[in-house]
């Protein structure tokens, strides 16, 4: 069921996941807004910009750290989603992947490896604490603070945290996982208790998309493979993630074995099926939709 009135706000509309979130809401009959830090529409690897962002987005110019940037938006929003964040401390590999710079994309890598190993503890600007975690606390606390426009329904306003599986490490440090668990954590602490509100964390395996990142579908195709074979292995036939979760529990202290036994196990996820499942989420109507899904639930949301 889809109430009318219904507009969501999207943090980071203009971003890989957050273009996609748009894209669909829009389709779905959804009104849109976004904010970001340049408060510009989205745009391809090429630079060009899609015809749908001409339509009815408000691409806005916003700091989701400074409530007071956005705050007059929230009253009139009947859902918010949240898609910021980043994968390595290091941002740049952002617009190493989004133009297509492989060397770019590995040298982001390596630096955020680095700088991880000399102080793993140090919470530096614009990484994983404040765009993982502290974002998304800054954006869920003003919403809540908020007074609804439209509070004729009795159906709860979701926040849509998008998260991720445990199944980076340790290629990608133990921090990313890590402020994301301590951002789902704390919105759900701030939201416990009061009804008009729910909250939804989605947590996608490796997202892909084979034209807007194209590195990204290669791994893609060898996960999906590897999740395709051990599903479909005869009863007593011992997978190897499986067996990887059985040495992970044996060796204490070794949490990144466990996270490459679900990468092994767990099929990754194309960006638009990614925004489906967010839009569902963000469904005013659907207040049955609440908590932590991983990838398999989020599939199940939108078949």
């Amino acid at each position: 069921m889809q109430l009318t009135l219904q507009k969501i706000l999207v943090v980071g509309g203009n971003g890989f996941i957050g273009s996609a979130v748009c894209r669909t809401a829009l389709r779905r009959g959804y009104q849109v807004t976004s904010i970001s830090s340049s408060g510009r529409p989205f745009q391809t690897p090429k630079g060009h910009t899609p015809a749908w962002t001409e339509k009815v987005v408000e691409w806005l110019k916003a700091d989701a750290l400074q409530p007071e940037t956005y705050s007059h938006l929230l009253p009139g929003v009947s859902a918010i989603v949240h898609t910021l964040g980043t994968l390595l401390p290091d941002t740049r590999y952002k617009d190493a992947l989004r133009t297509q710079d492989l060397t770019g994309a590995i040298g982001s890598l390596v630096q955020s490896l680095i700088s991880t190993a000399r102080n793993p503890l140090e919470e530096r600007p614009n990484g994983y604490e404040t765009l993982n975690r502290d974002s998304a606390v800054r954006v869920a606390e003003a919403f809540l603070n908020s007074s609804e426009d439209y509070a004729e329904t009795q159906q709860p306003r979701p926040f849509v945290y998008i998260s991720a599986e445990d199944i980076f490490r340790p290629v990608i440090p133990a921090a990313y996982i890590e402020s994301k668990r301590e951002a789902e954590e704390r919105i759900e602490r701030m939201i416990d208790g009061k009804t008009n509100y729910r909250g939804v964390y989605l947590r996608p395996s490796l997202v892909y998309h084979p034209h807007l990142r194209p590195y990204t579908a290669p791994v893609a195709a060898l996960l999906d493979l590897s999740s395709t074979v051990q599903s479909n292995l005869p009863k007593g036939v011992p997978r190897p993630s499986e067996l990887l979760h059985g040495l992970s529990q044996t060796l204490t202290g070794t949490p990144s074995i466990d996270s490459i036994a679900r990468a092994l196990s767990l099929p990754p996820i194309h960006v638009d099926q990614v925004a489906e499942a967010i839009c569902v989420a963000a469904d005013r109507g659907r207040g049955d939709v609440r908590g932590v899904y991983g990838v398999r639930e989020m599939r199940e949301l939108i078949n």
